[in-house]
């Protein structure tokens, strides 16, 4: 799947913050440097995934460029 990644330094948590918007406003992960940031959200994401299909949910339909210009 192709989902969303935004990973932003915070000056306030010193640190690098993801956030993974197709899954809500309060699903965020961090890591010390980038490199751990993504890699954790990809652990999130994966966990995310099992989880929503284990559980008999939908999935939310990734955003995609094509989409996001859309809106805009």
């Amino acid at each position: 799947m192709k989902y969303t990644i935004v990973i932003q330094w915070s000056d306030e948590d010193e640190c690098f913050v993801v956030s993974l918007p197709e899954w809500g406003e309060f699903c965020h992960t961090h890591g010390e440097t980038y490199e751990k940031a993504f890699k954790n959200a990809q652990e999130v994401l994966e966990m995310l995934i099992e989880s929503s299909l284990a559980d008999g949910e939908t999935l939310p339909e990734p955003k995609t460029l094509e989409k996001s210009l859309e809106v805009a």
